[in-house]
């Protein structure tokens, strides 16, 4: 039998002077870099129509929604609720207990909506144009949460299973972040890019998005080990991923039903070249 994989990597990419650059870090860097470049490259196939500066004021505030909804949420969901009025400066302490997805997409949300008043375009046609975008950032933060040694699994007898030596015992254990990368990452990233390659009907893209990522979510957690701190909710298997997860599937459903009867996208002409 094969001896299991053991997760221990530097977690620390490379030293500038005192300051040290987490791969973690780096993994987010690169999710938004990534998105930036693939949404302007969508922007230029007159996917979006806008000029590149309000383009640009998108994705910032977008990245802005991400890092600030993240991490309120991660405290809002995964916490005790006495931080606010006992310790308001955990909130600023991200290296202690991390981000929570649900809260970036909120987020997200909150500075879409606030972008899409400000220019004049429908809610939804933003949304429906950055959602085929967040894979991409969503599969590096778990490549990120792997190369950290976090968010592992249950014990596992399949020779996937791989030791975390920050888990509570040295057991061959599901590597749930690469579960995700490959879920959440690779696979919802080709589905909705190929799907988005063709107009749709408004709500259809960002309805495939929530559905997936909340049924990935919802099935990837029962073979992940829950927050110590939160344990199991109910029945003994419910998490509270699982519960976050459950509205973003009747989300997804409903936004499906509704592109029916919806117009599609407006469309402009791709953009013109520039001289060089």
């Amino acid at each position: 039998m094969a001896t299991p994989f053991v997760v221990q990597f530097d977690p620390v990419a490379f030293h500038l002077g005192p300051v040290l650059v987490h791969w973690y870090g780096l993994m987010y860097l690169g999710g938004f870099l990534g998105g930036w470049g693939l949404g302007e490259y969508r922007r230029r196939q007159g996917r979006l129509p806008v000029n590149a500066d309000r383009f640009s004021d998108l994705m910032f505030y977008a990245m802005m929604g991400v890092v600030v909804g993240g991490r309120v949420g991660y405290m809002l969901f995964y916490t005790a609720i006495n931080w606010i009025w006992t310790d308001p400066l955990a909130l600023f302490r991200v290296w202690d207990g991390g981000m929570s997805f649900h809260g970036g997409l909120l987020g997200v949300l909150a500075a879409g909506l606030w972008w899409s008043r400000r220019n004049h375009v429908k809610f939804f046609d933003a949304v429906d144009f950055v959602a085929p975008l967040v894979p991409v950032g969503l599969g590096l933060g778990r490549l990120g949460n792997f190369i950290n040694g976090e968010l592992w699994g249950k014990p596992t007898d399949l020779p996937i299973g791989m030791i975390f030596p920050h888990a509570p015992d040295a057991l061959p254990r599901h590597p749930n972040p690469l579960y995700e990368f490959a879920l959440e990452g690779v696979v919802m990233f080709i589905v909705l890019w190929v799907f988005s390659m063709k107009p749709r009907p408004r709500y259809a893209v960002s309805g495939l998005f929530a559905l997936m990522y909340g049924v990935f979510r919802f099935i990837i957690e029962f073979v992940r080990v829950p927050d110590a701190q939160l344990g199991y909710l109910a029945f003994g298997w419910l998490t509270m991923g699982q519960i976050l997860s459950l509205p973003l599937i009747a989300v997804g459903i409903l936004l499906l039903a509704m592109s029916r009867r919806a117009p599609y996208a407006p469309v402009a002409a791709p953009a013109a070249a520039t001289a060089s």
